[in-house]
């Protein structure tokens, strides 16, 4: 059994908080979303999610064979045109070919980010700027790319999945502080300006959340604090409700506040981290 899946068991995670099929109409059948960081945890979720609505999706990853995984899962269950895309968006010229090839989509769901753990002590420059790039600078750059075809067509949302870290700050997670604080302020700038040509631009801050991704996480956080990576469960932090959140408790916020029922919403965070 996965470190992930009895954790899941330790929590007692609930059925009604697993993946579901069922939904309220959002009118967003037919539109077309482009999802990074698609292949697994939020962003996969974010998708089926999206799915269930009825939503054509572009879906970007680094990893081929997982993000064709993910593809053919989707393509399975839902009738919806999937498409993905292979591309490190840490790479300037990745994220221009996959804006180029999706300019027409409705929506932009950013999500792709893997900001290292660790002290300020722990990380070089190395560090820091392959996190930043792929997940602050990658956001900021895909955003540029999509605001100016959405405000050629006065429509689009673009959504920023960004982290509880931009107001719950962590020295462990100092890296991943920064950048979320200035992913979260570039949200709110960009979305009081961008309702003015019929765009929305609005984000969500997931707490601890259940994927692969917390467990490494704190993998990580006991290898350096300990030397021991096997008692990362001991630097699991106390959370309200005595769980994590879900990927798709998360997922199912995203696919409200981007459809037309969210319409009036634009330029704010919402928070998804259970009163932390």
């Amino acid at each position: 059994m996965s470190s992930l899946s009895i954790l899941a068991a330790e929590w007692h995670l609930s059925d009604k908080i697993s993946e579901r099929q069922d939904h309220m109409d959002l009118f967003l059948r037919d539109k077309s979303a482009l999802v990074t960081g698609s292949s697994k945890g939020i962003g996969l979720a974010v998708a089926k999610s999206l799915a269930a609505e009825g939503v054509h999706l572009h879906l970007a990853s680094r990893t081929e064979s997982e993000l064709e995984a993910a593809a053919s899962e989707i393509r399975d269950i839902f009738a919806v045109d999937v498409i993905h895309h292979v591309a490190d968006l840490s790479r300037t010229q990745d994220q221009a070919s996959l804006a180029a090839n999706c300019k027409n989509v409705d929506i932009l769901i950013n999500n792709a980010g893997a900001i290292p753990r660790g002290g300020i002590e722990h990380l070089d420059d190395a560090a820091l700027r392959e996190g930043w790039e792929l997940k602050l600078f990658g956001y900021v750059n895909l955003s540029r790319h999509f605001y100016g075809h959405m405000k050629e067509r006065q429509s689009g949302v673009i959504m920023n999945v960004v982290g509880g870290a931009a107001n719950n700050p962590t020295y462990h997670y100092i890296a991943g502080t920064m950048a979320n604080v200035a992913l979260q302020n570039f949200t709110i700038a960009l979305g009081k300006e961008s309702q003015n040509h019929g765009v929305r631009v609005l984000g969500v801050h997931p707490s601890v959340t259940e994927t692969e991704r917390m467990v490494s996480h704190h993998e990580k956080q006991a290898e350096i604090e300990v030397g021991d990576k096997s008692r990362w469960r001991e630097f699991v932090p106390e959370l309200p409700f005595g769980r994590p959140t879900s990927a798709q408790e998360v997922a199912d916020l995203v696919t409200f506040l981007i459809s037309d029922r969210a319409s009036y919403t634009s330029g704010v965070m919402v928070n998804v981290t259970g009163g932390m």
